[in-house]
């Protein structure tokens, strides 16, 4: 009997820290078709550093959408179809949206890499998720980076900020602690 019930108790502890476990961190470029990925790595440097913050740079008409004469690759749509529906958990930084009566963001933008929009240019559509996140969170600096955890889709968004082509209805946003990394 006493064996019975370690074995019962190692299963149930094995069952609840399966269930319970997050996903594996989905890398940025897992994003990207392979031909995407092989244009990006081929591109030049196209970091610039030269001008200052925009005031309101997020809030602006344009704040991520990608200027002319670009390569192809900064202006590309395409998708992983194998990523419809998975449940996936993604770091980066978030470009603030809506917000609730509280003051906590709701729907925004998480990109791969902060300032995405104020010294470099911004992502490709392939390489920003629009996400929805109800219960809301705290956001007070653009450059603290933050988790998202949710099943990914396949929709194309546009709007005057950005150009996206993944959608998350999120089941938790949070800050990444000093513990994840």
């Amino acid at each position: 009997m006493i064996k019975f019930l370690k074995l019962l108790i190692i299963s149930l502890t094995v069952i609840v820290t399966y269930v319970y476990a997050e996903p594996l961190e989905t890398d940025w470029l897992a994003l990207m078709p392979k031909q995407d990925q092989q244009a990006l790595e081929n591109m030049p440097d196209l970091v610039t550093h030269d001008t200052e913050e925009a005031p309101g740079a997020f809030e602006t008409k344009g704040g991520l959408k990608q200027r002319d004469n670009l390569p192809a690759v900064m202006y590309s749509k395409n998708t992983v179809a194998s990523l419809e529906g998975k449940l996936i958990k993604l770091g980066g930084y978030p470009v603030p949206i809506e917000n609730d009566a509280q003051g906590k963001v709701t729907q925004l933008f998480i990109v791969p890499y902060p300032g995405a929009c104020i010294h470099v240019p911004p992502p490709p559509p392939n390489q920003i998720v629009l996400i929805n996140y109800p219960k809301g969170i705290q956001i007070n600096d653009i450059y603290e980076p933050i988790w998202v955890i949710g099943k990914l889709h396949i929709e194309q968004v546009t709007n005057e900020l950005a150009d996206a082509v993944y959608t998350m209805q999120a089941d938790n946003v949070r800050l990444v602690q000093e513990s994840d990394l």
